[in-house]
């Protein structure tokens, strides 16, 4: 999704901005962590400063990638009521396989997903309407449908340009992407939909449970 909205002439993105804050925070390691806090500010005030501020390089868009349990709960949530929203939702088996090839089995809150259900929560009772949900599965299976929708729920106009890129890295990927985007750097455009059979350990049944109640629950409001 990044990459779509990388690939637009008018859109500025950022990867992952509160991810030296999270680490600083939590005290968690992850790969290239001292890196990653030296990337960043690990200040949340002076990140979201900087997210509310002038869009960089002149762009009229600013696609703003979070990971939801970045955002833990000391950061004031007030701000998000002032941007426009989405939500990206993937099967927890899935989530859970792919942090498992790269990190080893996960806890909770390593997910985001009851972050995730915790802000479309906030925002629903603020603002009074409904964030757009997109369903990985369904933007892999049609990709110019689903983002044409949401280019829709955000008052956008959808470009062509979305649909397709160049392979390889970008500059306005994280320092963590050599340990994380591989594919995403091999990609030029989306990938097709193959469903894959996935086993996780009996030890993370009450992880996915819990990851399955916030998935069903945004899932009922997803883009059709």
């Amino acid at each position: 999704m990044m990459r779509a909205w990388g690939n637009r002439a008018d859109t500025y993105v950022c990867d992952e901005p509160l991810y030296a804050y999270y680490l600083n925070s939590t005290g968690k390691i992850h790969p290239a962590t001292a890196e990653i806090m030296a990337s960043q500010p690990k200040d949340w005030q002076k990140v979201v400063k900087w997210l509310m501020g002038p869009i960089p390089d002149g762009k009229s868009i600013f696609f703003q990638k979070h990971m939801s349990h970045h955002l833990l709960p000391e950061v004031d949530r007030g701000w998000l009521a002032d941007v426009k929203n989405c939500f990206l939702i993937r099967h927890p088996l899935e989530v859970i396989a792919s942090y498992m090839a790269k990190q080893g089995p996960p806890a909770l809150d390593d997910l985001g997903f009851v972050e995730q259900a915790e802000i479309f929560d906030y925002l629903r009772a603020t603002t009074g309407t409904i964030p757009p949900v997109l369903d990985a599965k369904q933007v892999q299976q049609d990709p110019r449908g689903q983002l044409m929708q949401l280019c829709a729920a955000l008052d956008v106009k959808f470009d062509e340009a979305m649909l397709s890129w160049v392979a390889g890295p970008r500059p306005t990927d994280g320092v963590w992407s050599k340990h994380w985007y591989s594919e995403v750097e091999r990609s030029n455009g989306f990938f097709s939909y193959e469903r894959k059979y996935i086993e996780i350990p009996s030890s993370l049944g009450a992880t996915y449970g819990r990851c399955m109640d916030s998935y069903e629950k945004l899932y009922e409001h997803r883009l059709r």
